[in-house]
Parts: C-alpha cells; sequence; structure tokens
C-alpha cells in the first residue's frame, strides 16, 4: 500500500498528473452581459480522502500543478502531521541514501512521502513569491529527509533534498534555472528556449543537468544499439533518454560556437559523437533528424573556419 503512494507521487514528475488533476480542478460559471460572457473558476473544497501519505501527496502535486498554494499547504502539512515522526524514524537509521532493488527503498515509504511533501510546499512557496518560506521548506528538507527518494514512473528514483539543495544555491546566488519537473523533455525544451535567446549560462545549466541526470541511461540504451532505430516513431522514441541527451549536447555544442568559443564546441560535439551517436532529434514538421551527423557537419564547419 506504501509503495503505491510513492508512485503516485512520483506522477506530477514525469508529467502525468492530467487524470490527478481532474481532483481539483476549477468549475467555471459563466455570466454573460450584452457585450461580454465572464467566466470564474471555483476551486474544489479540500478533501483528504482516505488520509494515505500517499492520497495526500499525490493531491499536494495536483494542486502545485494548478498553482493552487491553498490546498498544496493543506494537503502537505497533512501529511506531515500524520507521518513526519515515522519519517524521522526512518531517517534516524540511515547513514546514507538507500540502494538496491526498489522494495527496498519502497520501504521508507513515511520518509519518501514526508520529504516530497516539504519539497511540494517548496516549490509552492516559490512561485508564490515568498521566498523566507520556500527556503524554510527546502532547508527542512535537506537537514530533516535528507535520504528521502521519489519515484518517477520512467523507471527510477530522485532525491528530493538534492534539488531542494539546488534551488536554496539558486536564491543565494541569484541565478535561477527553471528545471520544472526535471523530465529529460523539460529539459531539452528549455535548453533550446535558452538557445534561441543565447544565454549561454542557461544553455549549460540545463544540459548540464541532463547529462547527471540521463547520462547513464543514456549511454545504456546507446550500447544496447548497433544501428540508428527506424522501425517507427513509437520505437524510436523508446530511446528517449539517448535521444535527449543527443540533442543536449548538440545545442550545448551550438551555444559555444555561437559564443565563439571553439574548443568547448568541439568538446561538447565528440562527446556526443562517440558517446550517444543514435540520437535522434523529433522535428514538429513529422520527422526525425540524427544530432550526431550534424555535429560531424558542425565539426567540419568548425575544422575548415
Amino acid at each position: 500500500m506504501k509503495k503505491l503512494g510513492i508512485l503516485l507521487s512520483a506522477l506530477f514528475l514525469s508529467g502525468s498528473v492530467a487524470a490527478l488533476a481532474q481532483e481539483t480542478a476549477t468549475e467555471t460559471t459563466t455570466t454573460s452581459t450584452t457585450t461580454t460572457t465572464a467566466t470564474t473558476a471555483k476551486k474544489m473544497p479540500v478533501n483528504f480522502g482516505d488520509y494515505r501519505s500517499t492520497t495526500l501527496v499525490t493531491k499536494a502535486w495536483a494542486a502545485l500543478d494548478q498553482n493552487d498554494i491553498e490546498s498544496v499547504l493543506a494537503y502537505t502539512n497533512k501529511c506531515i502531521e500524520l507521518y513526519a515522526e515515522q519519517a524521522r524514524k526512518m531517517q534516524a537509521d540511515l547513514k546514507d541514501y538507500v540502494t538496491g532493488s526498489n522494495d527496498d527503498i519502497f520501504k521508507l515509504w513515511a520518509l519518501n512521502d514526508v520529504a516530497t511533501a516539504y519539497y511540494i510546499q517548496g516549490e509552492a512557496y516559490r512561485k508564490a513569491n515568498m521566498k523566507e518560506e520556500s527556503k524554510e521548506a527546502y532547508t527542512k528538507v535537506v537537514k530533516d529527509f535528507t535520504y528521502g527518494q521519489c519515484w518517477d514512473t520512467k523507471g527510477w528514483f530522485w532525491k528530493p533534498a538534492e534539488a531542494a539543495q539546488e534551488k536554496l544555491t539558486m536564491a543565494e546566488t541569484g541565478v535561477y534555472l527553471d528545471f520544472g519537473d526535471y523530465t529529460s523533455n523539460y529539459l531539452v525544451q528549455k535548453a533550446w528556449a535558452a538557445l534561441a535567446s543565447k544565454d549561454l549560462n542557461a544553455v549549460t545549466g540545463y544540459t548540464n543537468k541532463m547529462l547527471a541526470l540521463y547520462g547513464a541511461k543514456a549511454k545504456e540504451m546507446q550500447a544496447s544499439m548497433k544501428e540508428y532505430a527506424w522501425e517507427s516513431k513509437e520505437k524510436t522514441m523508446s530511446y528517449w533518454a539517448l535521444n535527449d541527451v543527443g540533442t543536449a549536447l548538440f545545442i550545448q555544442g551550438e551555444a559555444y560556437r555561437n559564443a565563439g568559443r571553439k574548443d568547448e564546441a568541439t568538446q561538447a560535439y565528440k562527446k556526443l559523437i562517440d558517446e550517444y551517436f543514435y540520437a535522434q532529434c523529433w522535428d514538429p514538421q513529422g520527422w526525425f533528424w540524427k544530432p550526431a551527423e550534424a555535429a560531424q557537419q558542425k565539426l567540419g564547419e568548425l575544422e575548415n573556419g
């Protein structure tokens, strides 16, 4: 039962909260005048359901997705109230993150869910520009629930304390990068946008985060292949980590090249070619292109230039 809690709490991070968000969706009331139609949204009342940590964290993610800070605080505070003591006991028995089987990590359900609840709370405060409150929530994760982990439905755990520390560092330095839900697709889109705006620091921030989170998975996919995936769009997209990491390195190379930093551009292009050659990138116009082949062309231009 507790394993289900962690699985559900990660749905937001994999971008699949649409069904869950229905529980807190707004009701729309329309009134008409002779010239306009006004629409107002009414929030659904807070409903703790069965009071399990899984339910509370899942509802908190959905409320965060809707920027409903009052509901976020209601659900996260209830989770903390009910399960923080048990979470602290689990934390006290650990000296490092639990590894091994997924079941071993899922056994720490209270620690995992309370850490996640504080992280969600920090995110809600940050979005509301309540800086001190967000700092307090993030710090609580880092100091008191350090070894909590949250399941990503793509197949691994991420660490709320590490994500919270990143947000604290950004606040201290004044350099903020929006990692969003930390999915590879989100990070690639942010990197493309940063490239378009010629923001080299943002490009390197997003692409390096991509490599840190997904580089190992991408190499695993690369090692399983002997040629480009070609059977179908779905088959090609099943190599999502490889595709997104390869694309990120191409973006990084382009950003360095545009900035006149030839050596760094060359390094990024060569890393793509040497380690993630079978990556492919979907063009919204309806086809895949190959970042490694594009990188080879860019290297030729750099050498001849």
